[in-house]
């Protein structure tokens, strides 16, 4: 028999703030993380604003100097949302107050990139001095992109699955998919979930700048402009997300505080191209057809919220439109659509569980955050997606997708859990 699948806590760090409240605050506020880079040169570089996360103290999640010292940011980012979310879910996998069976915990957590900075930085030295001896003996494990997952299973040891998923943009919105359905089938009791980035990097700015997909504005609180016709490209933003799902009796038998249940996931894949998204929409739509469907949506009960992948390209806007078009009917039309990423810019790997939060919020606080900067609708994107200000709206389903290079698509769909 299928468990049910709830979650039990979240943690955050982002462009917007370094805890979910914080978070939430600000996004419902339609506060823009997006500002000018300071912390390293880029006078030559094409872009100079990005989704910077601000005020991280890496010692306020449990982490001491040298950990730190021995880290990648995209790591310390990680292992402090999966604090914030384990710190909440009341879950011990030893000792005193111990309420799990580790072998029964796991981590599903992912990057799309890894260490980009140490690899960036070691590199650099290998250039110097091609005889390598200068290059740090932990370069390996600290630029992986799985040893995010693996610190975080060792702090909280999580002896269960644990698995990196690496799939680009979509990569937190699968792991979080894959251990929903690692619970489901009766592989674990509770997983943690979610992604990290830290890829505003001289390099990566340069990379994703010259393949065309970098907004080239000047002003940080109008550049990312999801659904907006002067869109012209996304904005880069770092950070982590993280949430703790577990199985609905296991958290109810410890008095666990539940804050939604995931109840459907889709993954599909463009099968089209590198970068670009199908731009009918087909290949999206059905990746949100199946977490629908899974979710049993009902167009004359539920009220619909969609976090929107939403990243302010001119390619994704729209596929995405005819994505919940072909996939919703003339139902898209009523559905609260919105994208976070006007404000915190572009996640990457972190990007759908952070969304994922901000969606399980929506439905438990009854309010759709908004689209920012939303003042010339795109004539293509014609559904609502919130412009500008928070909406309140007695929601009953909410969804949130992501769409990675690579074609690969994930959906996630939640419910309030009502018993």
């Amino acid at each position: 028999m299928d468990k049910r699948v709830v979650i039990t806590g979240m943690g955050v760090i982002s462009p917007v703030g370094n805890d979910v409240p914080t978070f939430w605050k600000n996004l419902l506020d339609g506060v823009c993380g997006i500002e000018y880079i300071e912390e390293f040169s880029n006078n030559n570089l094409p872009v100079s604003i990005a989704g910077i996360v601000k005020d991280f103290r890496a010692e306020d999640y449990g982490m001491d100097k040298p950990f730190v010292r021995k880290q990648d940011l995209f790591t310390q980012y990680g292992v402090a949302a999966a604090y914030q979310a384990v710190k909440q879910s009341g879950l011990v996998s030893t000792g005193e107050g111990k309420n799990i069976d580790p072998f029964r915990f796991g981590v599903y957590f992912g990057s799309g990139i890894g260490g980009f900075a140490t690899q960036f930085r070691e590199i650099s030295k290998m250039i110097e001095d091609p005889s390598g001896q200068w290059i740090s003996p932990l370069f390996i494990p600290t630029m992986i992109s799985n040893i995010a997952a693996g610190h975080i299973a060792i702090i909280n040891q999580a002896k269960g699955p644990c698995l990196d998923i690496v799939t680009a943009c979509a990569t937190s919105t699968n792991a979080m998919g894959e251990a929903f359905r690692a619970i489901k089938h009766g592989y674990a009791d509770a997983i943690i979930t979610g992604g990290s980035e830290n890829a505003t990097i001289p390099i990566g700015i340069a990379g994703f700048a010259n393949a065309k997909a970098l907004s080239r504005a000047t002003d940080p609180k109008y550049a990312s402009l999801p659904f907006n016709a002067n869109r012209a490209g996304f904005v880069m933003g770092d950070g982590s997300a993280a949430l703790v799902l577990e199985e609905y009796e296991h958290a109810k038998a410890r008095g666990a505080e539940i804050i939604g249940e995931l109840v459907g996931y889709g993954n599909t894949c463009d099968a089209y191209h590198s970068t670009a998204p199908r731009p009918d929409g087909t290949t999206q739509a059905k990746c949100i057809s199946l977490a629908l469907e899974e979710a049993m949506f009902d167009k004359e009960k539920d009220v619909l919220y969609i976090n929107a992948h939403g990243t302010g390209t001119k390619l994704n806007d729209a596929a995405e439109t005819l994505a919940y078009k072909i996939a919703l009917g003339d139902f898209a039309y009523k559905a609260h659509i919105s994208s976070i990423k006007s404000m915190t810019g572009h996640m990457f790997g972190a990007a759908g569980a952070a969304e994922a939060i901000a969606t399980l919020l929506a439905l438990k606080d009854g309010v759709c955050p908004p689209t920012i900067n939303l003042d010339t609708p795109d004539p293509e994107c014609d559904l609502d997606y919130t412009p500008n200000k928070a909406v309140k709206a007695d929601l009953t389903l909410g969804i949130s997708d992501s769409f990675g290079f690579g074609g690969h698509d994930a959906c996630v769909a939640f419910r309030k859990c009502l018993d």
